[in-house]
């Protein structure tokens, strides 16, 4: 997922003008290629996460992503198999981002429709209304939509004025309890896209100009590296022990964290343009952490090579040759995603964005090639062999996908949100994991519920996901 807070006020905005979803061509019937049977996630699909990180909340909900390596699992059941309730608050304001930290409070980073000024709400769990509200100073970018929930349970997020805040939430109140100013690294006007905690706590910041740094913030003291060719960035970052990772508009980078040096970069294929169903040209993906053995022995992007978009599978350690370049959705004219792989052990399962209907587009977006296209969707799921020398696909579905899905390693399914049927309405799903059967669909509503892409939030069997106007609550009924 890209940098979508840029333009989230504005996406709300437009929604409640033009709140029903335009129609696309028909959806591809789900049919899944391949199966496998043993287990919640299928024997290919097992396998360890990355050790906990111990400057982040427990894994699920210490980030947009899950946990610091971006793997987009979570651990205890969703709401599927049975009966489900559903609750929708308005929030006048897009919330792109839902955490949560050990106490299992549930916690929103969105975008104000008045003055698109982002703001942390303390959400109600079991009806998303906002118990209570903090601003965030606004910005290029209007604050930074990747921030992370730290082992104190605080909300760090660098602001537009370019401070690192870390903010507890004590007595129904939202309060910043510690401020680290990185203004003198950073110019005036570039901005934090991403920031995320090594495991040896420094925490790693990058920008949208390609300032990649780390910051004791005991001390203040921070190092930086500067991207080559004037690269941007528009994703999110991720750590694992000893390693950084991060996607350029040219290039994914792995970096030693003991000294802000990039260990391998390697340039993937970024096509001729931005394609449609994204927000910048080049890759949608913020780099992902997986492996069968530690949890992160691999490291996985997309590329935009035109047509179709490709998964590329790269080793942690380097060097930057790739384990696989495994094309997607080839039953598609074209193919590409704005969304960052979800992953565990050996399997990666990827969506298909392209012509996704994105209401605005970031000022710096450019023009796609073509300029519009129908959104045809598609799910799927890549294993990498056993001998970690190459990747296939085990099964592709035509689902069109309208969230980042969430992986359950305790019940096998993707959890997402997919539009089909009459004016393409949003319907609640999950997905297997080892088959890509579709089930437990349950009608959400139309335009003003769009999810935009992004990630929901899981904890206690029920599940989150923000949208255009506020949040969907999915609890079970039984």
């Amino acid at each position: 997922m890209n940098l979508l807070i840029r333009s989230a006020g504005v996406v709300a905005a437009f929604a409640l003008v033009f709140p029903a979803a335009p129609a696309h061509a028909a959806p591809v019937a789900s049919s899944p290629v391949g199966s496998v049977t043993s287990g919640p996630l299928g024997p290919v699909a097992s396998g360890p996460v990355a050790p906990r990180n111990p400057y982040t909340a427990p894994a699920g909900g210490a980030s947009t992503h899950g946990d610091s390596a971006s793997s987009k699992t979570f651990t205890g059941r969703g709401p599927a198999g049975g009966p489900v309730k559903v609750t929708r608050s308005t929030l006048l304001a897009a919330c792109p981002t839902l955490l949560h930290g050990g106490d299992g409070q549930l916690l929103g980073l969105c975008t104000e429709y008045i003055g698109q000024a982002p703001a942390l709400h303390l959400l109600d769990r079991t009806n998303g209304n906002s118990v209570a509200k903090l601003s965030i100073a606004k910005g290029t970018l209007l604050g930074g939509v990747y921030a992370y929930v730290d082992n104190q349970d605080r909300v760090v997020i660098v602001d537009g004025n370019r401070d690192l805040l870390r903010i507890a939430h004590t007595g129904g109140r939202l309060t910043v309890v510690e401020k680290t100013p990185l203004g003198g690294v950073i110019g005036d006007g570039d901005a934090v896209v991403g920031v995320v905690p090594a495991y040896d706590g420094r925490v790693w910041f990058v920008t949208a100009a390609g300032l990649v740094g780390a910051v004791d913030t005991a001390t203040g003291a921070t190092v930086t590296y500067r991207l080559p060719n004037g690269e941007k960035v528009a994703n999110s970052i991720s750590t694992v022990p000893g390693r950084f990772a991060v996607t350029s508009d040219h290039a994914v980078y792995v970096f030693d964290t003991s000294s802000v040096t990039p260990l391998w970069r390697y340039p993937y294929d970024r096509g001729p343009a931005r394609k449609p169903g994204q927000l910048s040209w080049g890759s949608g993906a913020t780099p992902v952490f997986f492996g069968p053995t530690t949890g992160y022995e691999y490291v996985a992007v997309t590329d935009n090579a035109d047509p179709h978009l490709n998964l590329v599978v790269l080793r942690t350690d380097g060097p930057a040759t790739p384990v696989c370049v495994q094309p997607l959705f080839t039953n598609r004219a074209a193919s590409g995603t704005e969304n960052a792989p979800v992953a565990v052990g050996r399997s990666v399962f990827i969506t298909n964005t392209y012509g996704y209907d994105y209401p605005a587009l970031p000022s710096d977006a450019g023009d796609s090639v073509p300029s519009d296209a129908s959104f045809d969707g598609g799910v799927a799921r890549i294993d990498v062999n056993t001998a970690g020398t190459g990747c296939a696909v085990t099964w592709q579905i035509g689902t069109r996908s309208a969230a980042l899905p969430r992986l359950s390693v305790t019940d096998g399914k993707l959890y997402t949100v997919v539009q089909e049927g009459i004016a393409d309405a949003f319907h609640f799903a999950a997905i297997d994991a080892g088959t890509g059967v579709v089930s437990d669909k349950t009608l959400l509503g139309f335009g003003l519920i769009n999810p935009l892409q992004t990630a929901g939030t899981a904890i206690n069997r029920g599940y989150y996901q923000g949208t255009v106007t506020g949040l969907l609550t999915v609890t079970p009924t039984s």
